[in-house]
C-alpha cells in the first residue's frame, strides 16, 4: 500500500519538462516563455478538446461506427480530464476563499 502513494520519476519529469516554459511575459529569457493566463487557456481548451472528442467517440460507439478500444480510450481520457479540471477549480476555490480570510 505505501508503494501506491510514489510518484513515478519519469512522469514527474515529463511533467516538469513540459511546464519549463511558463514564465512572465516580458521577461529577457531567450526561450519562449508563456504568462500563466496564456498556460491554463491552453489547458483549458486541451481539456475541452478531450471532452468533445470523448462525446463523438461515444455517439460513433452507438451507431456502430467507432472500435470499443478507441472509445472506451477516448472515455477514460475525458473522465481523466473532468476530474483533473474539477480538482483545479476545487484549489482555486479553496485559495480564493483563503486570500479572503486574509486580514487587512
Amino acid at each position: 500500500m505505501a508503494g501506491e502513494n510514489l510518484i513515478n520519476p519519469a512522469v514527474a519529469a515529463n511533467a516538469y519538462s513540459s511546464n519549463q516554459n511558463v514564465g512572465i511575459k516580458g521577461t529577457t529569457n531567450k526561450d519562449d516563455s508563456v504568462s500563466f493566463s496564456d498556460f491554463l487557456e491552453g489547458r483549458a481548451r486541451e481539456s475541452i478538446e478531450t471532452m468533445r472528442e470523448g462525446e463523438k467517440l461515444s455517439g460513433q460507439a452507438v451507431t456502430g461506427e467507432a472500435d470499443l478500444t478507441d472509445v472506451v480510450e477516448a472515455v477514460t481520457a475525458a473522465e481523466l480530464t473532468l476530474e483533473t479540471v474539477v480538482a483545479m477549480r476545487d484549489r482555486l476555490v479553496s485559495a480564493f476563499q483563503e486570500i479572503m480570510r486574509m486580514p487587512i
